[in-house]
């Protein structure tokens, strides 16, 4: 659905994106994540045609944003991190509006199922600038959908929202993403964990992290991390975690519980629990530890993390560091 490839952008003497390669199928959802500056909204405002690249290519449903705009804006809804809404004018009549451009079929049906679809029907006679900051980012959804796009691009949308209102746009967007190719871009990173298929990292212009939060986890650590907490004094159980086949080290956390690590691709699990058992030990949670997505972002963005070379391999998920 998005194939990008060798995507450049240059701001006189500064490259703000830096051959960018990836791919986004039909049906995803996709996290873009990326520093203040990494080059985030440029690459979403060249794939919406908005903005043309320095060099390189993006294509969207096969069409090529340079030589088919028009095909590509037909095709995309985008929504902006700060949508531009006209305070002055009712919802219903903004999006009779946009429809128009959008040359949308039997505008009327269409903005009735959009706003029952972002929850606004109640609202379609209110002015838009008497409208909440929450119910705003829902008008600027339904504007990007109004046109039945195939791809959504979504920059921000939960930003300057409070809890409630949090979880009621990702609650639309996960419906939306349902029938539709999602991109988005949010500096929540819990957002993207909780709504994402996968996650793009970019850093100075260049991705350094393209896959599932799970598989970036492995890959970065390599070892299997795992807590163990016992009824009694942990210590009894250090020697037999230790002596497992695989377990490389063993940390002890307090009087309970231990964290002990295994070789890359090993699974000790099933013999560390044989051992802790046979010993008469009560064993009271044996679970991995997990990074979550902030800790894979912090380290995949520090400054001494060089990106890929993603032209030669775009599934490519992880920066080498530099030594």
């Amino acid at each position: 659905m998005i194939h990008v490839q060798g995507l450049t952008k240059d701001y006189g003497q500064r490259r703000a994106v830096s051959n960018l390669n990836f791919e986004i199928q039909k049906g995803e959802i996709v996290g873009f994540l990326g520093p203040n500056g990494a080059g985030k909204t440029t690459t979403m405002r060249i794939l919406t045609g908005y903005m043309p690249p320095s060099s390189g290519t993006a294509e969207l449903g096969g069409f090529d944003v340079i030589e088919n705009p028009l095909e590509v804006r037909r095709m995309v809804g985008y929504m902006p991190e700060t949508v531009p809404l006209y305070n002055d004018m009712t919802v219903f009549d903004y999006l009779m509006y946009m429809a128009k451009i959008r040359r949308v079929e039997d505008p009327e049906d269409r903005i009735d199922d959009v706003l029952e679809m972002v929850s606004m029907e109640d609202r379609s006679n209110g002015y838009i600038g008497k409208l909440s900051k929450g119910m705003r980012q829902r008008i600027g959804l339904a504007q990007a959908i109004l046109h039945r796009p195939e791809v959504l691009i979504l920059d921000e949308p939960t930003i300057g929202l409070d809890p409630g209102q949090i979880i009621e746009v990702r609650s639309l967007i996960r419906d939306i993403g349902k029938e539709h190719t999602v991109l988005l871009s949010t500096h929540i990173l819990s957002e993207a964990q909780q709504l994402c298929n996968r996650v793009m990292i970019i850093n100075k212009g260049q991705l350094v992290a393209e896959d599932s939060t799970e598989r970036l986890q492995t890959r970065l650590t390599g070892a299997q991390r795992v807590l163990l907490r016992i009824r009694g004094d942990v210590s009894e159980a250090v020697p037999l975690v230790a002596s497992t086949p695989g377990v490389t080290s063993v940390i002890t956390k307090d009087m309970e519980t231990l964290e002990f690590e295994t070789q890359p691709g090993e699974d000790a699990r099933a013999n560390v629990a044989r051992s802790v058992i046979h010993a008469g030990l009560d064993l009271l949670e044996l679970s991995n530890i997990t990074m979550s997505l902030e800790d894979i972002f912090l380290q995949l963005t520090r400054d001494d993390v060089l990106p890929e070379t993603s032209a030669e391999s775009p599934d490519t998920v992880l920066a080498e560091e530099a030594r």
